[in-house]
């Protein structure tokens, strides 16, 4: 039983589906529980039972009651492994696997903020696992130093995409014909993409600036990403686009259907995260389409981007490294860039598939499966 707060985009969402999918072509039983949300539909599609409960909430009544819930279900189903994917739903999964024959683990996807003394002891539900898997060396540094892990507990298993997704001859010219068509861009423009919700350390202002420093005309900027209600936000960054008169070179689109055409239509993929990212699927989609792709140099980028040899890593914040590298791409030769994109593909098949992740995660649900349960009394 995988626990997550909802089933919408994101790595941690789509690392569960993928893993439930695994589970299900393993031959055994797959139970997702989520407050919903679209990719719901995706659990059906793999014969995954998927149950609703309000494991979003960081009410402490509610995850109580979750708690209770989730112990009928482990009884009901005969649950041997329960892994909570995020901070609220591991408190509830680790009360309701007290008493039962259900081992307990979890994945941490972020090196959350520690604040205060509650804020310490809240994230810590998320390192209380029989194994925690951390997504990146990043996180597994972070759970050692703040929660004095070790490696007898910690599995570092990065995330995964689907190559025959995320891969040039995937993506047809009817496709990329009509998401050029849909967002309406000009014809013969280098198109720096920038993919990630409307959130502020995602760094969207800095790309901003940095196009207005290049002062090209020969460039046009797509930022898409859901605003998720920030709409102050939204205002703000079509504010600055119109102060800097770049109102005709920068577009917010609120979502994409089709990632894949998005990378194939351009000629650089930023990554301008403020804050360090867990692990951050950008870069390796990227890589993984053949595009050039310019990170900030701190957190999951570091280990997903070989710097120099398939993408470009830069100080945090610094526009002016933005544009310098922003220009570097463009200047690259077609040989240039097809020996770029060899080695960004070729770096993705080795280290970051889908079927790399759900086979190491399956590992360890055996492990502990093989493994006799801790008494916590």
């Amino acid at each position: 039983m995988q626990i997550i707060p909802e089933l919408g985009a994101g790595g941690a969402e789509q690392g569960c589906i993928d893993v439930a999918a695994g589970l299900r072509q393993s031959g055994a039983n797959a139970i997702v529980v989520s407050h919903g949300g679209s990719r719901v539909v995706d659990l059906r599609r793999h014969d995954v039972t998927h149950i609703d409960l309000p494991v979003h909430s960081k009410n402490p009544f509610v995850i109580s009651r979750n708690a209770r819930k989730l112990r009928r279900l482990i009884e009901e189903h005969g649950v041997d492994i329960v892994h909570a994917r995020s901070r609220a739903p591991a408190w509830s999964a680790l009360k309701a696997c007290e008493g039962t024959k259900a081992h307990y683990m979890t994945t941490c996807h972020a090196p959350y903020n520690i604040g205060g003394k509650l804020k310490r002891f809240y994230n810590s539900g998320i390192a209380r696992g029989e194994r925690v898997i951390a997504i990146s060396e990043y996180v597994a540094a972070y759970l050692r130093r703040e929660y004095g892990l070790g490696d007898d507990v910690i599995r570092l298993i990065p995330r995964g995409l689907a190559i025959e997704r995320f891969h040039p001859t995937a993506v047809s010219p009817e496709r990329l014909i009509q998401l050029h068509k849909d967002w309406r861009l000009p014809d013969g423009a280098n198109i720096i993409l920038l993919p990630g919700r409307l959130t502020r350390w995602k760094g969207h202002h800095i790309l901003i600036d940095a196009i207005h420093k290049l002062y090209r005309r020969d460039i046009f900027c797509v930022m898409v990403g859901d605003d998720q209600g920030r709409t102050e936000y939204r205002r703000e960054l079509e504010k600055t686009i119109r102060d800097r008169g770049l109102g005709g070179q920068v577009r917010l689109i609120d979502h994409c259907d089709d990632m894949p055409a998005a990378y194939m239509l351009s000629a650089c993929v930023v990554s301008a995260s403020t804050d360090p990212e867990g692990f951050g699927r950008v870069p390796i989609e990227a890589q993984a389409m053949g595009r050039p792709v310019v990170a900030t140099d701190h957190g999951g980028a570091r280990e997903t981007i070989r710097r120099g040899e398939t993408g470009w890593l830069i100080p945090p914040g610094d526009s002016d490294a933005l544009a310098k590298s922003i220009t570097e791409v463009l200047a690259l030769s077609p040989q240039q860039r097809a020996l770029l994109a060899t080695r960004g593909m070729a770096h993705v098949a080795e280290n970051f598939t889908r079927e790399k992740m759900v086979a190491h995660t399956l590992d360890v649900y055996a492990e502990l499966f093989q493994t006799e349960k801790p008494d916590v009394s």
